[in-house]
């Protein structure tokens, strides 16, 4: 299977210390009762679809596995580590054994390979895609720069999806089936508090947005909210009303007071550092 365009590290090369042995030929794939197989519950991909799955089995009751499932041996049975969605399809199709390469890996590289290759065969939603990579990241102590550089992706594109893992969950839910794309859920990831993301989304659903017009609805929010009235300055006494004049001839500017006689601030703007030395000196005086 060709890599996809863009991902630095495909399965070939993550399998090339195991696709060679001294002799330079490839190593003899077995045959394994289905029996002895065990399905990785660290899966990235978490939903099948059943009618996908009765294609494939359809295919593989005609033409066999051409691929084999990529395992690992542990105390007599076998953990996938990649083509579970193929070991679900033979099992459908009946069949009683199916090709395996057996690989000696460590827990990290068999959720990174299996990563890999539900990215390659772009099997992943937007969510499972997400929560693998915080996996990895959690689990074997990685930042997003070396998950970015294992699974061939750039740092701000990883970044990006684990920013989808900050929505609430009916909105993961809307991502994670398709009903709006991971672009209008990193959109409404920027959005501050849950309700506001929950009644946006419901809304993107209800009226068909596009990421754009999302985009665009999120920033006119403000918009919204009812401006507070701003509260209005008590008039000035006209004692206060004369010296708020006094200091402004004094001084040469813009003074203002805010208060009453017996407790208040004095405002005096400057224009310039001349200025400002100016009216320090005329302080002074």
């Amino acid at each position: 299977m060709a890599a996809r365009k863009g991902l630095g590290r495909g399965l070939d090369a993550l399998l090339d210390p195991y696709m060679e042995e001294n002799t330079g030929k490839k190593p003899g794939v077995q045959e394994v009762d289905v029996r002895l197989i065990d399905t990785n519950a660290q899966q990235p991909r978490k939903q099948f679809e059943e009618e996908a799955l009765k294609e494939l089995a359809a295919s593989i009751r005609q033409h066999g596995i051409v691929q084999p499932l990529i395992v690992k041996e542990q105390n007599g049975r076998y953990l996938i580590v990649a083509g579970e969605r193929r070991f679900r399809a033979a099992r459908m199709a009946k069949l009683e054994t199916v090709p395996v390469l057996t690989v000696d890996y460590d827990e990290a590289k068999i959720h990174e390979v299996a990563l890999i290759e539900n990215i390659q065969r772009e099997d992943l939603n937007p969510i499972e895609e997400a929560t693998a990579i915080r996996f990895l990241m959690q689990q074997h102590d990685m930042t997003q720069e070396e998950v970015a550089e294992r699974i061939g992706k750039s740092r701000p594109a990883v970044a990006n999806a684990l920013r989808l893992l900050q929505l609430p969950q009916p909105v993961l839910a809307l991502v994670r089936e398709g009903t709006i794309s991971a672009g209008h859920g990193r959109a409404i990831a920027g959005i501050a508090d849950a309700a506001t993301q929950q009644k946006i989304a419901d809304e993107c659903v209800r009226l068909g947005y596009s990421v754009r017009a999302l985009e665009s609805r999120i920033k006119n929010l403000d918009a919204d909210k009812p401006k507070k009235a701003k509260k209005a300055q008590p008039a000035l006494t006209p004692v206060l009303s004369d010296l708020e004049e006094g200091f402004r001839e004094r001084l040469g500017t813009k003074v203002k007071i805010a208060g009453s006689e017996k407790r208040g601030k004095i405002t005096i703007e400057y224009f310039s550092e001349d200025d400002l030395q100016r009216i320090y000196e005329a302080l002074n005086g």
